[in-house]
């Protein structure tokens, strides 16, 4: 079990390291309301994968390659969900359009955003929380990627939670140092003209994740 357990912590690094929708949604956080927004939304995303690490164990997972209108269901959830964050996310880079480019955040609003605002922390939870929950890639990963690291005998409900407990600290670890790093640069960056980019650049990508999602075939 210990072999196993190396093995996957390594499979899952590399993974957990390759840009994707969670680490958008980090970083873009991160930057627009700060450390703490950003911490919001990555304990989202984890408590997201937390919920497919106990499917997987109790073998709910498995419906979503079974069942073809169940997959077909949550993945159009999951794209609608994801065009709504692009189309809000570009609307808001209109907004900041209006004003001046070259002008400067106010660093009392930025201060208020990223700390202060318990409803802005809430809707970055809420956000990663269903980007994962909403993405049935999430569960068929897991439910095809863990099974392969249980060693035959293994118990498989308590090996699957061990072995989800690990993915999920090193996304911990990682989303600490994007939302830290992308925070940083947020501050130091406060110009309206780069947050208008980051905007512009998020909502593209996240309609183009919705596209991706609505055109995928049926794992």
């Amino acid at each position: 079990m210990i072999t196993a357990t190396l093995a996957f912590a390594g499979v899952a690094a590399l993974i957990n390291l390759t840009p994707g929708l969670d680490t958008l949604l980090v970083v873009r956080t991160s930057v627009a309301h700060g450390r703490t927004g950003g911490y919001a939304a990555a304990l989202g995303i984890i408590t997201g994968c937390l919920a497919w690490g106990l499917a997987t164990a109790v073998g709910l997972t498995a419906l979503l390659t079974a069942s073809h209108l169940a997959y077909d269901a949550l993945r159009i959830a999951g794209a609608g969900y994801l065009a709504w964050l692009g189309i809000t996310a570009l609307w808001r880079s209109r907004q900041q359009g209006r004003r001046h480019d070259g002008e400067l955040e106010p660093a009392d609003k930025a201060a208020d955003s990223s700390s202060d605002s318990s409803r802005g922390r809430l809707a970055a939870f809420r956000a990663g929380l269903a980007t994962n929950l909403l993405n049935p890639k999430a569960g068929v990963f897991y439910m095809s990627l863990i099974p392969q690291f249980i060693p035959h005998g293994a118990a498989v409900f308590s090996a699957t939670l061990l072995l989800t407990a690990i993915d999920v600290v090193e996304l911990a670890i990682w989303f600490a140092v994007l939302s830290r790093a992308a925070s940083a640069l947020g501050e130091r960056a406060r110009r309206r003209s780069f947050r208008r980019r980051m905007e512009q650049i998020s909502g593209i990508t996240f309609l183009g994740f919705a596209a991706n999602l609505v055109l995928a075939d049926h794992a």
